[in-house]
């Protein structure tokens, strides 16, 4: 049975192996949540750059985590997970003189943060919160979806079962 956050099943989704979906904030673009700077030459050593994570990058992840949190997940699931993403981006004022001009394709002209990107941002905030590890991500998809109104983006985590290996059916 799936959990999702601002919903009333309140059942720890780690505890039954369930499958968790998640509605959290837009995520930041990925040019915002890492930042470099550079650190001059000193001491015979050479000058290098460092890449931090802004304050508004864990601003973002702290509500990922709190929006977690109130979904009822306790913990992360420690073994192989599937990611899912719906993207929805922010529906613009004028979205129904848009749909008359461009028909079906109307969403096409709305800003959007590629798919790409808030898929690093959503994995980085969601590491150690919803899953152990993101290298335990197993498998994962992502779609935009047309603008319905708010913003958001909808996260679906569920446990995969390892499968039998290869070696496994072959007696050596």
């Amino acid at each position: 049975m799936p959990v999702r956050s601002g919903g009333s099943e309140t059942a720890a989704p780690m505890a039954t192996g369930a499958e968790v979906v998640l509605v959290l904030p837009y995520p930041i673009s990925a040019n915002r949540y890492w930042g470099e700077r550079m650190v001059p030459a000193a001491k015979g050593r050479p000058g290098f750059v460092q890449r931090y994570i802004t304050p508004e990058a864990r601003a973002y992840r702290e509500q990922v985590a709190a929006s977690a949190r109130a979904a009822g997940v306790l913990q992360p699931f420690p073994g192989r997970v599937f990611v899912g993403l719906q993207l929805y981006p922010h529906r613009p004022q004028d979205w129904a003189t848009r749909m008359r001009k461009l028909g079906e394709a109307w969403d096409d002209s709305v800003q959007c943060i590629d798919l790409d990107n808030a898929r690093k941002v959503l994995l980085d905030a969601l590491n150690g919160v919803a899953f152990v590890d993101d290298g335990r991500i197993w498998r994962d998809a992502g779609e935009r979806m047309e603008p319905d109104g708010q913003a958001r983006v909808v996260v679906t985590v569920r446990p995969i079962a390892p499968q039998a290996r290869q070696m496994d059916l072959v007696s050596v």
